[in-house]
């Protein structure tokens, strides 16, 4: 069951944005927009309600729960970077807006670009780490703490992954090829 949940939040959650973008820049809906926009993270939230509540029901806490409460601590970390890819995208596509720039590929705005790719991992990583441990209590006691174990060492590797990219950029900026730079 609890995939069927995941499925439905995935989907909702794009089928959201989807809508508050074309409520946006189709419509001319700003208040709406906005409005809907701020059901993303309900989304999120539901889908962790219904995972404590699936828990609390006697499933068997598995990978799968830890994957739904995985989702709130992305969007907390990334989701708001991820809107406004969206939006400039949209507004592009649909709307008449500039061409959205690309990442930056070389010097310190790579290095400021990765820096900010590493702070996003960090919060997902830990909010996901906090609300997979809530599950545990939340669960009134079906669930145990080693049905979660590897999620902490996969999301700890995630996160220093992350740092150690970062800090590399610092340490050996990426520079342009000798080729753009005449």
């Amino acid at each position: 069951m609890i995939v069927s949940f995941i499925v439905a939040a995935e989907v909702s959650w794009w089928i959201v944005l989807g809508l508050a973008l074309c409520a946006r820049y189709l419509l001319r809906w700003r208040r709406t927009s906005t409005a809907l926009l701020l059901g993303l993270p309900v989304v999120d939230l539901v889908l962790y309600a219904l995972t404590v509540l699936n828990l609390r029901n006697g499933a068997e806490a598995s990978w799968m729960h830890a994957l739904a409460a995985s989702y709130a601590g992305f969007s907390v970390g990334y989701g708001p970077s991820l809107v406004a890819w969206a939006d400039r995208h949209f507004l592009h596509r649909f709307a008449g807006g500039p061409k959205p720039p690309p990442a930056p590929k070389y010097g310190p705005e790579r290095t400021a670009h990765e820096w900010s790719i590493a702070k996003r991992t960090v919060v997902s990583a830990a909010i996901t780490l906090g609300l997979i441990t809530l599950l545990v209590p939340l669960s009134a006691g079906t669930a145990q703490f080693g049905a979660f174990a590897q999620w902490y060492w996969k999301l700890g590797l995630a996160a220093v992954v992350n740092l150690v990219v970062a800090a590399c950029y610092s340490l050996w900026p990426k520079q342009p090829p000798a080729s753009e730079n005449s």
